[in-house]
């Protein structure tokens, strides 16, 4: 019997539309003898089903939608919500709460992962190498001299908690500093200001796949932009080479930390995470556990040289969703 999918899109955040193209990136590629796909949008104003056209309410008691005389429910949430509620794990706690299955990791492990500072301060007690920073609240005196003296210039401003490289600038003079704090606290009210660390940028994603955690081939970034930004990700002002023109050295030591650091932060699901090399050694800079699924994005990129196909990268997730133990019990 085919089971009833619920592709969950949109959400709360500036990552919206990027969210939307994921979306519906899985609804055209699900393999339609095995699912009835549904795209869910959530947005803050309202939960509904589309259908060629048409709007049905969600039922937020039972997470149903009525079409007709019909009762839709469903076997599993497909998660394509970059930013929240998607991504910090906020809508997975309730699904969990509901018992129905969903693609992504536990909420915690979501919620977790979301937060930049936080999934630093995790991986660092592993020995895994990243860059130095500093954090900060929005109220808090700012000291720039203090900010250079530990980080330096040029260094980033980032939102704790945004994706897309929303709110992030690069800073190459002390004067840019307020400005560049100023833009990510608009996305957020927690920022991260790290050290630049010049080197190779390599992406790469960590999903479950049959059974065993795969680690895929990496992508190379360059762009001409100053860093990997919402133009250089979505607008094409980038190259991306996958897999990675790295050395060998360079290529077992990120395989082995990118499957750690899916390991110490409990992961399942997909993830993709952001690495750059000093000399043959990868540093961490963050990770993504809803990583973009729409035709520019890199774990599809990934995925295909993998061979594996979306119809089977998004099926296998379902799979394994089903076969997964809830957190709830």
């Amino acid at each position: 019997m085919k089971k009833n999918i619920a592709i969950i899109m949109g959400g709360y955040s500036s990552e919206v539309d990027i969210s939307l193209e994921s979306g519906r990136m899985v609804y055209q590629h699900l393999d339609r003898e095995k699912y009835t796909p549904y795209q869910i949008h959530i947005r803050k104003d309202k939960w509904i089903l589309a259908e060629q056209g048409d709007e049905f309410p969600v039922n937020r008691h039972d997470f149903s939608v009525q079409l007709g005389e019909t009762k839709i429910t469903f076997d599993c949430v497909f998660n394509a919500i970059h930013g929240t509620p998607g991504e910090n794990g906020i809508i997975l706690a309730y699904f969990e709460l509901l018992g129905i299955k969903h693609t992504s990791a536990p909420f915690y492990q979501m919620a977790l992962t979301f937060n930049k500072r936080d999934t630093l301060s995790v991986v660092k007690n592993y020995g895994i190498k990243t860059a130095t920073s500093v954090y900060m609240n929005q109220g808090d005196i700012i000291d720039i001299e203090h900010i250079i003296a530990k980080v330096g210039l040029p260094c980033f401003v980032k939102p704790n908690n945004a994706g897309s490289s929303f709110g992030i600038s690069k800073v190459k003079t002390a004067e840019e500093l307020i400005p560049a704090i100023e833009k990510a606290y608009a996305e957020d009210p927690q920022i991260l200001i790290e050290e630049f660390l010049s080197g190779t940028e390599v992406s790469i994603g960590v999903i479950e796949y049959k059974g065993a955690v795969k680690v895929l081939a990496p992508t190379e970034i360059r762009t001409d932009n100053d860093f990997f930004d919402y133009e250089a990700k979505y607008l094409g002002k980038s190259q991306e080479i996958t897999p990675a023109e790295i050395s060998s050295v360079q290529l077992e030591n990120l395989n082995r930390v990118a499957q750690q650091v899916y390991e110490v932060l409990s992961m399942s699901g997909f993830s993709r995470a952001e690495y750059i090399f000093i000399g043959d050694e990868p540093h961490f800079i963050e990770i993504n556990t809803v990583p973009g699924l729409t035709k520019e994005s890199l774990l599809p990129q990934q995925a295909k040289v993998a061979g594996i196909e979306l119809s089977a990268l998004f099926g296998e997730a379902i799979e394994n969703a089903l076969n997964r133990n809830s957190s709830i019990t």
